[in-house]
C-alpha cells in the first residue's frame, strides 16, 4: 500500500518524490520564461485561480473546490480567532517594506515605498527622531549627553556616510541608508536591503554617497551578503574616501558583557549624522540567524550604520526595530562583516541584476535550515486521540489561545508557532522560514451535521497563493493517507480499536514557484484528520524558499509527525 492511497506520487516511506514535485511546476516553465524579462514593472495581479484539489471533507455535502485565493480567507469557524498579530519586529523606516522579524528587513533605510501588507507598516518620516540635528548626540535612556558618546562620535565622524539609491536619469533618491568605511582603501559596508533596488534593477538605478564633511561621489556594488542583509561597495573615484582610516572590528575573542554600553551611529530621517546611546543585550533568543539585542533607539535612515563599543570597534551594524516595544532594536553581529570584506574585497562591480547570485545564497541558507529543521523531535502537543506535530522553539516562537470553556457551539483549540526570522530580497518578497499550526476542534455540542459543515469550511478557506510578480500560482496535488500510531504507513480498516488501524488525513501539497530564483519554492502542506464525526484536527505547514529535495524532506517529516496517541494501558 502505498503512503498517499491512489495518489501516485508518494511511495511508503519516502514521501512525495522529486519527479512528482517537479511534475507540480512544469506548467510554470513556459510562464517563467515569458515573464523574466517583465516582471520587474508594476503589473496587476493575475485572477486568483483554483486547484484541482477539493477542499470538501467526507459527510459534508456537495464537493467544492479548494482556492488558491488571492483574497483573504473566508470566516473560519465561529469563535475561531484569527491569527495572531503579526510580529511587530520591524525597521523603523519609511522606506522599503519592512517585515515582521527579527533578521535584517528592510528598515532602517528611508524611501517612499509602501511596505506590502504582508507586513507591518515602517514607520514614518513623523515618528521620533533619534538625534534629529546634524551632529547631534543623544543618550538612548533619559537623552543625556555622554562624554564617551561624544568622543567617539567626533572620532568617527569622518568615516559615517549615507548611502542613496537614486533614479538613473535624475537626482530624486528612491531610498537612503547608512554606511562606515571599513578600510583605509575607501570600502565601505551597509544594509543589502539598502541598496536592494540598485542590485536588481542595476539599469534604472545608481548609487551616491554623502559624507558627514559635505564630499559626495558615485559608489559601485562589489558583493552583498542577503542572508544577514549586508553590502559591500567601493567608490567609483577611491581617491574620494582614502586615507580617512577604517572603523575597526572587536575581536570574537572579546565577547562583550551583557548591559555594556554601545553607540549607534547612522543619519536617522535623512536630518543629519547622529549617534544614539544604548546597552549591549547579547544574543536574540530563538533566532535562526545569529542578531544581537541593541537597547537604544534606531530610527528610518540609519539602516546599515555602525554599532560600536566604547573604544570605537564595530559590534553590528544597525538593522531593525520593534515599534510595540522601547529601546528593542537589532543588530547585525560583526563576524559576518569581516567574512563579506574579505570575499568581496577584490571583487568586480555588480552591473548585472543579481537575481542568481542571490538564489545561490538562499540554497545555500534552505538546505541548512531544512537539515536542523528536520533533526529536532516533534513536541507533544497533549491532545487525548492524536499526535500533532508541534515544533520545538529552539528558533520558533509558538502561540496558542482557544475558545473560552464555559462557550456554546464549535470548542477549539489553536497554536501558531513560526520563525522569526525572515529574509529580505525586495519590497514584495520576504523568504528564508518556516511556519507550523494547528486546530483542534470539538463539535460535541453542535452535533455531527453541522460540524461537517463548519469542519469542511475551515479547511476549504485555506488561502494558498495566487500567480504575482515574485512567484506562480500554486499547484496542489491532493489525496488521503493513513499513518499508524508510530507515523509509519499501516493498512485501512475498521477493526474494534480504530487505533489498531491508520489514521486517514486529508492532505493536500501545494508548491509556488519563484520566477526570478530558479529552484526555489514556496511550500504549503494542509492536513485535516477524517476519523471522527464530531471532533478533528487540522494542521497546515509553511516553508518559504525551499529546494524540491528539501520540500520532499519537509513535508515527510511533518506527515509523520501526525498519529494516534498511545493507548492507555490500564493496570490490574
Amino acid at each position: 500500500m502505498t503512503r498517499l492511497q491512489r495518489m501516485g506520487v508518494w511511495v511508503a516511506g519516502i514521501g512525495i518524490t522529486a519527479a512528482a514535485l517537479t511534475a507540480l511546476t512544469l506548467a510554470t516553465t513556459a510562464t517563467n520564461a515569458a515573464t523574466n524579462a517583465a516582471t520587474n514593472a508594476a503589473t496587476p495581479a493575475a485572477e486568483p485561480r483554483e486547484t484541482a484539489a477539493t477542499g470538501k471533507l467526507p459527510g459534508a455535502g456537495a464537493q467544492q473546490p479548494l482556492k488558491a485565493a488571492a483574497s483573504p480567507p473566508a470566516k473560519l469557524p465561529a469563535n475561531l480567532p484569527a491569527n495572531p498579530p503579526a510580529n511587530p519586529l520591524v525597521n523603523p523606516a519609511s522606506g522599503p517594506a519592512s517585515r515582521p522579524s527579527l533578521n535584517p528587513s528592510p528598515g532602517l533605510s528611508s524611501g517612499p515605498t509602501v511596505p506590502p501588507s504582508s507586513a507591518p507598516a515602517a514607520a514614518s518620516d513623523t515618528g521620533a527622531v533619534t538625534g534629529a540635528v546634524t551632529g547631534a548626540v543623544t543618550g538612548a535612556d533619559t537623552g543625556a549627553v555622554t562624554g564617551a558618546g561624544q568622543r567617539i562620535y567626533e572620532r568617527t565622524r569622518p568615516l559615517l556616510l549615507q548611502v542613496r539609491t537614486l533614479l538613473k536619469t535624475q537626482d530624486s533618491q528612491s531610498s537612503v541608508g547608512s554606511g562606515f568605511v571599513v578600510d583605509s582603501s575607501g570600502l565601505l559596508v551597509t544594509n543589502y536591503h539598502v541598496v536592494s533596488q540598485y542590485a536588481l534593477q542595476p539599469s534604472r538605478h545608481r548609487l551616491v554617497y554623502a559624507s558627514a564633511d559635505g564630499k559626495q561621489g558615485a559608489l559601485e556594488l562589489l558583493a552583498f551578503d542577503v542572508v544577514h542583509d549586508l553590502a559591500l561597495l567601493r567608490p567609483v573615484d577611491p581617491a574620494a574616501l582614502a586615507g580617512r582610516g577604517a572603523v575597526a572590528i572587536r575581536p570574537e575573542t572579546e565577547p562583550l558583557a551583557r548591559g555594556a554600553r554601545i553607540y549607534s551611529l547612522g543619519n536617522p530621517l535623512d536630518v543629519g549624522f547622529a549617534v544614539a546611546e544604548g546597552s549591549y543585550n547579547g544574543q536574540v533568543e530563538r533566532n535562526f540567524l545569529d542578531t544581537l539585542f541593541f537597547g537604544g533607539s534606531l530610527s528610518a535612515g540609519m539602516s546599515g550604520g555602525p554599532a560600536l563599543d566604547d573604544q570605537g570597534r564595530l559590534v553590528g551594524v544597525n538593522v531593525a526595530a520593534r515599534r510595540d516595544g522601547e529601546q528593542v532594536s537589532f543588530l547585525v553581529p560583526a563576524a559576518p562583516v569581516s567574512s563579506l570584506i574579505a570575499r568581496g574585497r577584490s571583487a568586480k562591480p555588480i552591473t548585472s541584476p543579481a537575481w542568481p547570485e542571490i538564489g545561490r545564497q538562499l540554497m545555500q541558507h534552505e538546505a541548512a535550515l531544512t537539515q536542523r529543521f528536520i533533526a529536532q523531535p516533534w513536541r507533544e502537543a497533549g491532545h487525548p486521540d492524536y499526535r500533532i506535530p508541534v515544533p520545538q522553539e529552539t528558533f520558533m516562537r509558538c502561540w496558542g489561545r482557544g475558545s473560552p470553556q464555559a462557550a456554546r457551539g464549535l470548542q477549539f483549540e489553536r497554536s501558531d508557532c513560526e520563525m522569526t526570522s525572515r529574509i529580505f530580497v525586495n519590497n514584495s518578497l520576504l523568504t528564508g522560514f518556516v511556519t507550523v499550526r494547528h486546530e483542534t476542534y470539538d463539535g460535541s455540542r453542535i452535533g455531527a451535521l453541522r460540524f461537517a459543515d463548519r469542519y469542511s469550511d475551515s479547511f476549504r478557506n485555506e488561502a494558498i497563493g495566487f500567480d504575482e510578480r515574485n512567484r506562480t500560482a500554486a499547484q496542489c496535488v491532493e489525496d488521503t493517507v493513513g499513518v499508524s500510531a508510530t507515523g509509519a504507513t499501516g493498512a485501512r480498516g475498521a477493526p474494534k480499536d480504530r487505533r489498531a488501524a491508520a489514521l486517514p488525513l486529508k492532505v493536500v501539497v501545494c508548491l509556488r514557484a519563484y520566477k526570478k530564483l530558479e529552484g526555489l519554492h514556496d511550500l504549503t502542506v494542509l492536513v485535516a484528520t477524517l476519523d471522527q464525526t464530531q471532533a478533528g484536527v487540522q494542521g497546515r505547514f509553511d516553508a518559504y524558499g525551499v529546494s524540491l529535495a528539501s520540500a520532499q524532506r519537509l513535508t515527510q517529516h511533518y506527515l509523520d509527525g501526525f498519529a494516534w496517541t498511545a493507548p492507555k494501558t490500564v493496570s490490574r
